[in-house]
């Protein structure tokens, strides 16, 4: 590799943990902020976030959700009145004593989560059928003190998106909330090139409060699954402890069907580490805040070299590609390395002989191939590469996904996928608390998922040996 001091990262297959924060440094996604647990967004890290909160924020609004902005700060009185609802719900919360120079009378934490404050404003806007539905968003950051952290999967403080909807109805209710899990799914195939396993979870692993919860699960190189996304069925029992009623059709009073759902910047871990390799990050192309860098070769030698870059970068931005001429005084091999960490699809080099020949040559970083190409066509052909390059990375991503689910019938199988942490263990299962008490004591393995799609069919349940009534996947998880 040309100019290996640019950077020194991990091994990924050696160390994988090393290897992610070495590339989130290196690769300047991020940088650690002077508070524990924070970090600073750097420009290329929030604009993987800004692509989601694009896609994301048009769909949404396609199904009449509108964006709104709640208080960063919840009078204690409100947090607990939700906390003494919900067992189970003891976010580590910073507080807030102090305004000013004066104790407040009461503290305010800062939102771990908005669920509180959404259902106070519901009260005050519901009152008739004619109300609902009411679907809000927002996007914002929350406050949650972890003991442990690590860039974009887990903060003390993180960007997410938050969605909050009342219904009339426990049927409108549930569908928007798989509407919105379906959403998901597909913004991790066409934005992020990542497959996901979505479906239900189980009892054990519900949000506090919900009566269900519905997920999409990705699995890490490391054979770790990571939620990635979820939305939650939460029934009727937020608006009963915050008396959110409506009068029906009918001229009673009813209380409606509430969901929530969310994802965070947990998906830009998600896209290191599925789709980086040692030399660094290799980024979708939809995602990209660069999709393309020029490297000129020898220019000092052929003033033609930068007239034809800066043509092909014109060029390149009226396709609607985002790219970039590098025309500084660093070496080729340099760039090379830097743009390579950087996770740029493509890397344009432009020398005196490619001219010659009235040719450039492309390099891919996602399966490091190279191709020349006729200069006349790099433009027109460019918005197609980009959509192999992003199908080629699904592809891949889904082999490895569907590989690395085992079928295990036996304690031995389970055995074996869990312990070296191999990556999702199926089995069938009876839905027993024992069986989760097993796994995580002999695994540090969790129910992960319900999957959707498939069929259970009968057997037995490999931990009890019993009748099982259901397919389950575990995996040791982020």
């Amino acid at each position: 590799m040309n100019d290996k001091k640019v950077r020194f990262i991990a091994s990924k297959s050696e160390d994988i943990a090393k290897w992610y924060t070495d590339v989130c440094l290196k690769a300047e996604l991020m940088s650690y902020a002077k508070a524990k647990g924070f970090i600073v967004y750097r420009p290329d890290g929030y604009s993987l976030w800004e692509e989601i909160q694009s896609y994301f924020d048009k769909r949404i609004k396609a199904l009449g959700v509108r964006n709104v902005a709640m208080p960063t700060l919840i009078p204690m009185s409100l947090l607990n009145k939700e906390k003494d609802f919900v067992a189970g719900f003891a976010p580590e919360c910073a507080v807030v004593t102090l305004g000013g120079e004066k104790r407040l009378s009461e503290p305010l934490a800062v939102r771990p989560t908005s669920e509180c404050l959404f259902a106070d404003h519901f009260r005050d806007i519901v009152h008739s059928y004619n109300d609902l539905p009411v679907k809000y968003n927002q996007w914002c950051s929350v406050v949650r003190w972890e003991k442990t952290t690590r860039p974009f999967l887990r903060g003390s403080e993180f960007l997410w998106q938050e969605g909050h909807t009342l219904h009339a109805s426990e049927e409108e209710a549930r569908q928007f909330a798989l509407t919105i899990l379906r959403l998901y799914a597909q913004m991790g195939k066409d934005l992020m090139a990542i497959p996901f396993v979505a479906g239900q979870k189980p009892d054990s692993e519900k949000f506090a409060g919900a009566k269900d919860t519905y997920t999409i699960e990705a699995l890490m190189p490391d054979g770790q699954a990571l939620q990635c996304g979820t939305t939650h069925y939460l029934g009727t029992g937020f608006p009963e402890c915050f008396g959110i009623q409506y009068l029906g059709r009918d001229n009673r009073l009813q209380y409606p069907h509430y969901t929530s759902w969310g994802v965070s910047t947990r998906l830009l871990g998600a896209i290191i580490m599925v789709h980086g390799d040692d030399e660094g990050l290799v980024l979708p192309p939809h995602m990209a805040p660069t999709q393309v860098v020029i490297i000129p070769i020898r220019a000092e030698q052929d003033p033609r070299v930068r007239e034809t870059c800066r043509k092909l970068q014109d060029q390149l931005s009226a396709q609607g590609v985002r790219v970039l001429f590098d025309d500084s005084s660093k070496t080729p091999g340099w760039k090379f390395s830097q743009y390579e960490m950087k996770g740029i699809p493509v890397r344009i080099e432009v020398g005196p002989k490619d001219l010659d020949r009235g040719e450039c040559t492309l390099s891919l970083r996602y399966d490091r191939s190279k191709r020349s190409v006729a200069l006349s066509e790099v433009a027109s052909s460019m918005p197609a590469l980009l959509e192999e390059i992003h199908q080629g990375m699904y592809e891949k991503a889904l082999t490895f996904l569907k590989s690395h689910i085992y079928d295990c019938k036996t304690l031995e199988q389970v055995d074996e996928v869990l312990r070296d942490g191999k990556g999702f263990a199926r089995i069938l299962s009876t839905g027993e608390k024992e069986d989760e008490v097993y796994m995580k004591e002999k695994y540090a393995a969790t129910p992960r998922v319900l999957p959707f799609d498939e069929k259970f069919e009968g057997g037995k349940d490999p931990i009890s040996g019993k009748e099982a009534r259901e397919v389950i996947y575990y995996a040791r998880a982020y």
